[in-house]
């Protein structure tokens, strides 16, 4: 049996009260648990954006093109490229990376289908136990 891991965080926090894409972006992220208080130069912020930048002329980076363009290091670059991947929101294709999807409606489309999937799984074998232990 294979096994995919994928990790989704889904956190509630209050939107923004303004109107501001800066801000509103960043609830976004922070809401699928993507950035967090650790991150004090918004680094992972900072790369979920050029994906999203790169998604939108359906071009794919690198590490190196990621590094390069906003001044951090590889190492950095690949941490944060790992934690969103795992969420299952950035995939590697060869030696690049990309957005899964191009737009963030299709993002949260996405990850709505992956939890769905997820509790149909988590329900299923639920059922299965319940009954082995004649609940």
């Amino acid at each position: 049996m294979v096994y995919i891991r994928q990790r989704i965080t889904i956190v509630n926090i209050r939107k923004p009260a303004e109107a501001n894409v800066n801000q509103e972006l960043q609830w976004f992220g922070s809401s699928l648990g993507l950035f967090n208080i650790r991150d004090k130069d918004k680094s992972c912020f900072r790369v979920f954006i050029e994906l999203l930048k790169s998604a939108k002329a359906h071009q794919t980076l690198t590490s190196d093109n990621l590094a390069e363009r906003l001044d951090l290091s590889r190492g950095t670059i690949i941490h944060h490229i790992n934690r969103l991947m795992e969420s299952g929101i950035v995939i590697h294709e060869r030696n690049t990376y990309i957005l899964r999807v191009d737009s963030l409606k299709s993002l949260i489309d996405e990850v709505e289908k992956d939890m769905r999937r997820a509790c149909d799984d988590l329900k299923e074998v639920a059922k299965e136990i319940d009954s082995r232990l004649g609940l």
